[in-house]
């Protein structure tokens, strides 16, 4: 491995070749695995992709059901999707390369929308420009059309359409696609093309910049994005659990990936003691398939420790937390245990969990062969704190949602839930509250953040200008829980909030009083 940078490396005339190590790849592997195991069938990426274009997966495109699907899961895919409405394996690949920072500062997005839906008539200008672009209705959005272009409509040559290929790479740093505009434009012009023309397409090569995205590359790409959108659709159960164990990858956490399967009327069982095997599993629960969470969720449980109990749990699993402690595990592993929860079976909750094992009397030789579970001798923790132990311990809660716990309490009177914003009318005044799960601020949005609030419902977009988070630094920069007053904005199916005010909720967790009487 040469950690050199890449135009030293073609200065020398060395070759550069790009090896991705792709975690979807391994998802689907799992997944394929998982799928062989509890449904006896063996597929693979060319049996799916050999079925055929599925309708029902692509429905489900369309709708941007794309949560933890290759690359069509970002905000700006999503946002895409129900505009663009891919139908068809070329649709998918023009999918992924036309949310790119080149065609979207070529200004080839609209157009092609346009011409798409029938709004907007497709002409060529000759037939030589037609062969190059009527696979993409006459808009250039991949790297090798605009190389095509350069030779059919100016003249160029192969070597001196590598040479603008090049050129594009890094035109930003050294300037060098200036020197071709003359040649380009004057070709176009002199073989018959408008100067508006000439004008456009040079002006479309230097907004693929540095981004230019390979039709090759993105064909690729589109397999992979089917294959996993098909997994979903067909095998859901399967495929959260193989996303799951296959974290860190994509965009979203473990906690949004469960906020979606559990959407997807998925039952995801808690982290046990008896029951959990070191990675998450796909399971049968009450005559259907479900996901019970690892033991390798829980944080600062070490993966040593994690085999070391699996190795020695017993056959009907363990009685009481005495068992654990005589196991030699340390203290702080064992109170993770406890804060997880994943000794409810033993003790009932894990308040007890902690108590029982604080007990030293537990530790003598007269309770090793144990085989009554703790009784419980304290009350049950709250809700609240039941639900902080749960976030603090796994990053995430099964029971209880924070804007679920906060609405019961009266404290977000009038925000919209994120299920509800389907209903409401263009351009209305909305408030909105949920979990900030991700934050986006593309080099191409001019300052716009986008950022994502999860609500118990689903997911809300939010688009916050630039003066809007300069003006509220502290909410936008730090909030956990954010409220926003905003504009609702819908184009088709897709519904965003332009964000207006922004109020940071987060303190009001810890300002709602403690009790044991919390559940409901």
């Amino acid at each position: 491995m040469i950690q050199w940078d890449k135009d030293d490396l073609e200065t020398l005339g060395l070759l550069k070749v790009d090896v991705l190590a792709l975690g979807m790849l391994t998802a689907i592997r799992r997944c394929f695995q998982l799928v062989q195991q509890h449904y006896g069938l063996t597929l693979s990426i060319a049996a799916i992709n050999g079925y055929g274009d599925d309708p029902q997966v692509y429905r489900q495109i369309q709708q941007a059901d794309t949560v933890g699907v290759f690359q069509i899961e970002s905000r700006a895919q999503m946002s895409m999707l129900p505009r663009l409405r891919p139908a068809c394996y070329y649709d998918l690949v023009i999918q992924i390369a036309i949310v790119r920072p080149g065609p979207i500062q070529g200004d080839m997005v609209h157009p092609y929308l346009l011409r798409r839906h029938g709004k907007e008539t497709v002409t060529y200008p000759s037939e030589a420009v037609a062969g190059v672009l009527s696979r993409t209705l006459g808009v250039p959005i991949f790297q090798e059309q605009v190389i095509q272009l350069a030779m059919v409509a100016a003249g160029f040559s192969g070597g001196e359409a590598d040479q603008l290929r090049r050129a594009m790479a890094s035109w930003k740093k050294t300037g060098e696609l200036l020197q071709f505009k003359e040649k380009l434009i004057n070709g176009m012009l002199s073989r018959g093309y408008q100067q508006d023309f000439a004008e456009r397409i040079y002006q479309q090569i230097c907004g693929f910049g540095e981004y230019g995205f390979p039709e090759s590359h993105s064909a690729s790409f589109a397999v992979l994005a089917y294959v996993s959108a098909w997994l979903k659709h067909y095998f859901p159960a399967a495929f959260y659990t193989a996303l799951l164990n296959s974290y860190p990858m994509g965009f979203y956490s473990p906690s949004q990936l469960i906020q979606d399967a559990r959407r997807h009327q998925l039952r995801v069982l808690p982290v046990c003691i008896n029951a959990s095997a070191a990675a998450h599993q796909l399971v049968l629960h009450q005559g259907d398939w479900a996901i019970r969470l690892g033991l390798q969720q829980v944080k600062g449980l070490s993966q040593q420790t994690i085999e070391q109990l699996l190795q020695q749990r017993p056959a009907a699993g363990f009685c009481h937390p005495a068992q654990l402690k005589q196991l030699g595990l340390n203290a702080r592993e064992l109170a993770a245990l406890a804060s997880s929860n994943a000794l409810q079976s033993l003790t009932g909750d894990r308040y007890n969990s902690r108590w029982h094992l604080l007990d030293q009397q537990t530790q003598l030789p007269l309770f090793a062969a144990v085989a009554e579970p703790a009784a419980p001798l304290l009350q049950p923790p709250g809700e609240r704190e039941a639900m902080l132990e749960d976030y603090q311990a796994l990053g995430f809660s099964l029971d209880y949602h924070p804007l679920h716990y906060l609405r019961q309490r009266g404290k977000l009177a009038g925000c919209t839930l994120a299920s509800d914003l389907a209903t409401v009318r263009q351009q209305a005044v909305v408030k909105v509250a949920g979990l900030v799960t991700c934050r986006q601020c593309p080099g191409t949005a001019a300052g716009v953040t986008f950022l994502t609030l999860e609500d118990e419902s689903g997911n809300i977009n939010i688009v916050v200008w630039q003066g809007t988070a300069l003006a509220q630094q502290q909410p936008y920069l730090t909030a956990k829980i954010l409220q926003v007053n905003g504009i609702l904005e819908r184009e088709g199916e897709v519904v965003h909030v332009i964000a207006g005010r922004l109020t940071d909720l987060t303190p009001l967790l810890e300002a709602l009083p403690v009790g044991s009487r919390d559940f409901h």
